[in-house]
C-alpha cells in the first residue's frame, strides 16, 4: 500500500483508498487460500474461471500476512482496480461451491462502498489535519481507523448510510450527534443493573409511568419502519421524544457511543451491516454482560486484581430494552441498549490497540510509529530495539492476564485488537490494559463448576458455556492471530522492526503458558485455525447469528511462529 510521510496537501486520497482496498482483498485471498507470497518477484494468481491471471507487485513480504502490494495488472499489462479484482476473485472462489449468488454480488458492492468511504475519510481528515487537540487520547484512538481492518475485504462499508449520515455518525470523520430518545411505558420495559437510574443524569423528562430509552438517531428512524415497533406507538406504549442533550461520539465499533464527561458509554443497537454482521444487540448478549458483571463482583475481579493489578475488564453492568407485543414475529425490538461503565478520565492514556496501530496516510504515520520513534530518541537506541522491548511489555500487561484468566478460571476473552485497550505510561511504554465487549466471553464447559462457586448458574442466561475445543480455536485466532500476529505485522509492515525477531520475543513470552492447548498450538503446530473474512462475507454469514461454531468460516493458516515463509 502507498505510504505517505508528512501532511502532503496534494495527498491523492482516491489512489490511497484504491491501494488500501486492493491490499485488503489480496491479503485475504493469500491467507485464505494458502498462497505463498514471493519476496523478490511479483505475485502471480491464476484465475481459472475467467481464463486469465493477475500479477501484483510485492513491496513487502510479511511472515504474519501483513504484506504490501503495489500495482495489480493483467498479463497484458492493463491495470486491475479493486472492484474488478473483487469480482474476479469472488467468481473464482464461488466456482463449484454453493455460495449464494446474492452474497457474491453483495461482497462486490461492499468493496466499492468501502473504497469510496475510505477516500472520504482520508480527504476529510486531511482537510482537518487530524482530530482536535482537545480530543481525549481514548477518543482519538477510537477515531483513528481511517483505513480499517488490514485483513478484511470491506472494512469501511456502510451500505445503508447516506453521506450526511456517515458524516455525523462515523468515528473516522470525528462526527458527533445528540441521542434520540423514546419514552416507553414501564409495562414494556425490561432491564437489569438499575439502568434507569444510571440514565438519570442525562435522560429527558418523560410522561408519568414511562421510561426514557436512548437510541442511536439512525436506529430511531430505522425501527419506525418495523410494524412490530409501530404497534407499540399505536398502542400508546411508546412515544417519540426526539433528540436532546449534549453531543456523543461513536467509538471504533460505530454503535458504542462515548462522551468524555459521562459515567457510562452506550452500546446501542444498529441495524447496519458492518464488516461481518448487523450490529443489533441480542437479548442473550445483554444478559451476558450483566451476568459477567455479577461474576466479577462475586470475587473474580478481586482474583484478577491480585494476580494482575494493572489489568481489568470494562464492565457492562446494565441494559435496557423495549419488549414487543405478544405475537410479534421478531425476537428483539431494535431498541436494546447496553450501559457500559466509563472508567477513564479524558486525560488518561488508555487507547484502543487497533487505533494505536492504524496506518494514517492522512497524517503521515500511525500513532505507534510516532510513539516508537519518540521512545527510540529518548532511550538512544534503534526503533527495532525499542519495538522488541515494547512488545514484551505489551504481552506482560495485556496478553498474560488474558491467558492467566483462561488457565486459572476457564474464562476466555475474545481479545482482538479492537476489544483490547492498552494503558501507556508518560513515556509511551505499556503499563496496563483493559478488555471490553459483552459479546466476547467464553466459559469453559469443563470448568464452569468452579465458576459456579462464585455465581451459581453462570453462563446459562448469557448462553456462553462453550466446549473447550471451540474456545481454543477462537482464542487462538483472536489472541494469537488477530492480536499478537497483527501487532507484529504492524511493526514490520510499517518499517519499525523485523517481524521474525518480534515473533521470537513473543514466543518466549508464550512458553510459560504452554500448559494451555491454545498456546501449545501457537508454539508448535504447523497450521492454525484462522477466521476467513473474505469467505465469511462470500457465504453471507452474520457472525452474531446462529451457533457459535458456525458463525464464521475458518481455514488453516501456516503458523508464523513455526513457519518462516511469507504465507498467512
Amino acid at each position: 500500500m502507498t505510504t505517505v510521510t508528512g501532511n502532503d496537501s496534494a495527498l491523492d486520497t482516491e489512489r490511497i483508498a484504491e491501494s488500501a482496498t486492493v491490499n485488503g482483498i489480496l491479503r485475504c485471498w493469500v491467507r485464505e487460500n494458502g498462497v505463498q507470497v514471493p519476496e523478490s518477484v511479483d505475485l502471480h494468481l491464476p484465475l481459472k474461471v475467467a481464463s486469465t491471471a493477475v500479477c501484483a507487485e510485492v513491496r513487502y513480504c510479511s511472515p504474519t500476512g501483513h504484506h504490501r502490494f503495489g500495482d495489480v495488472r493483467f498479463p497484458s499489462g492493463a491495470a486491475v482496480n479493486a472492484v474488478t479484482l473483487a469480482a474476479l476473485l469472488t467468481a473464482e472462489a464461488s466456482a463449484g461451491n454453493t455460495s449464494d449468488p446474492a452474497a457474491a454480488l453483495d461482497l462486490v458492492e461492499r468493496v466499492a462502498d468501502s473504497q469510496r468511504r475510505t477516500a472520504t475519510h482520508l480527504r476529510e481528515r486531511q482537510a482537518e489535519l487530524d482530530a482536535s487537540p482537545d480530543t481525549s487520547p481514548f477518543l482519538a484512538a477510537e477515531q483513528a481507523l481511517v483505513l480499517g481492518h488490514p485483513l478484511h475485504p470491506t472494512p469501511k462499508s456502510r451500505v445503508g448510510w447516506t453521506d450526511s449520515e456517515a458524516a455525523a455518525y462515523s468515528p473516522e470523520l470525528c462526527g458527533s450527534f445528540q441521542l434520540h430518545w423514546f419514552a416507553a411505558d414501564r409495562s414494556v420495559v425490561s432491564g437489569e443493573g438499575a439502568a434507569v437510574d444510571r440514565l438519570d443524569g442525562f435522560a429527558p423528562e418523560t410522561p408519568e409511568g414511562m421510561v426514557a430509552v436512548p437510541v442511536h438517531p439512525w436506529q430511531a428512524s430505522e425501527v419506525r419502519k418495523r410494524q412490530s415497533v409501530e404497534a407499540l406507538f399505536d398502542a400508546g406504549l411508546l412515544r417519540d421524544l426526539g433528540s436532546s442533550g449534549p453531543p456523543w461520539y461513536a467509538t471504533a465499533s460505530i454503535r458504542t457511543l462515548y462522551r468524555p464527561d459521562a459515567p457510562v458509554m452506550l452500546k446501542c443497537s444498529l441495524a447496519l451491516p458492518i464488516t461481518n454482521s448487523k450490529r443489533e444487540n441480542l437479548r442473550k448478549e445483554l444478559l451476558r454482560g450483566a451476568e459477567i458483571d455479577r461474576l466479577l463482583d462475586a470475587g473474580l475481579a478481586a482474583a484478577i486484581a491480585d494476580a494482575h493489578p494493572n489489568f481489568a475488564i470494562v464492565r457492562d453492568p446494565a441494559w435496557l430494552t423495549v419488549d414487543l407485543l405478544p405475537g410479534s414475529a421478531e425476537g428483539e425490538s431494535g431498541l436494546e441498549v447496553v450501559l457500559r461503565d466509563n472508567p477513564f478520565t479524558p486525560q488518561q492514556q488508555v487507547v484502543c490497540v487497533a487505533g494505536l496501530l492504524a496506518e494514517r496516510p492522512d497524517v503521515g504515520r500511525s500513532a505507534l510509529g510516532t510513539l516508537i520513534a519518540r521512545l527510540a530518541d529518548r532511550v538512544g537506541t534503534t526503533t527495532a530495539e525499542v519495538a522488541e522491548r515494547w512488545c514484551a511489555h505489551y504481552f506482560d500487561e495485556l496478553i498474560a492476564p488474558v491467558l492467566w484468566l483462561y488457565r486459572e478460571h476457564g474464562v476466555g476473552l475474545e481479545a482482538h485488537q479492537q476489544n483490547t485497550l492498552v494503558s501507556l505510561d508518560v513515556d509511551g511504554w505499556p503499563c496496563g490494559g483493559w478488555y471490553r465487549d459483552n459479546q466476547g466471553y467464553y466459559l469453559s464447559e469443563t470448568r464452569v463448576g468452579e465458576l459456579e462457586e462464585y455465581l451459581p448458574g453462570v453462563g446459562r442466561a448469557g448462553d456462553n458455556r462453550v466446549d473447550d475445543a471451540v474456545i481454543d480455536e477462537r482464542l487462538s485466532y483472536y489472541i494469537g492471530i488477530n492480536n499478537l500476529l497483527g501487532l507484529v505485522g504492524a511493526f514490520g509492515s510499517q518499517g519499525l522492526a523485523d517481524e521474525r525477531r518480534l515473533l521470537a520475543v513473543l514466543a518466549d513470552r508464550l512458553r510459560p503458558f504452554a500448559d494451555l492447548t491454545l498456546v501449545r498450538n501457537l508454539l508448535n503446530e504447523k497450521t492454525l485455525r484462522c477466521k476467513a473474512n473474505l469467505l465469511t462475507r462470500l457465504d453471507g454469514l452474520d457472525e452474531l447469528v446462529g451457533p457459535l461454531e458456525t458463525q464464521s468460516v475458518y481455514v488453516d493458516l501456516a503458523n508464523p511462529f513455526v513457519e518462516g515463509e511469507c504465507t498467512a
